[in-house]
């Protein structure tokens, strides 16, 4: 079962930058693809970002292509969220996840490709 712990969110007014981080346990991170959603109050988790095993390859959702920027890191066993010229609805708690199966050979974008996820971190812009 591995671990997923994030890091790196707080509090940030609009424009400005914050760079996420999750850290995954064991020794397999570099077989599976990563993700990143979030989750504003009231309404449903959104896919946000994701990477292929080498970091080669990123899908981004619409709302946030051209601000931010997923990246990894497998020697650290680390997927990275850089996020600029934040909005006051990005506000949420951003979870990173892990994809189902191994050696997958597209890019997941969708919640069932996603099998482990981590407890959140909170981002809050204010406006």
């Amino acid at each position: 079962q591995v671990r997923l712990v994030e890091s790196g969110g707080g509090l940030v007014q609009a424009g400005g930058s914050l760079r996420l981080s999750c850290a995954a346990s064991g020794r397999t991170f570099s077989s599976y693809a990563m993700g990143w959603f979030r989750q504003a109050p009231g309404t449903e988790r959104e896919f946000v970002a994701s990477i292929s095993r080498s970091g080669g390859n990123t899908v981004y959702a619409d709302s946030v292509k051209g601000r931010f920027t997923i990246s990894r890191d497998n020697a650290k066993n680390t997927v990275y969220l850089q996020m600029n010229s934040l909005k006051p609805e990005d506000t949420a708690v951003y979870s990173c996840s892990r994809a189902q199966f191994k050696y997958m050979d597209y890019v997941p974008s969708s919640y069932g490709d996603f099998g482990s996820w981590g407890q959140g971190t909170q981002v809050t812009v204010s406006s």
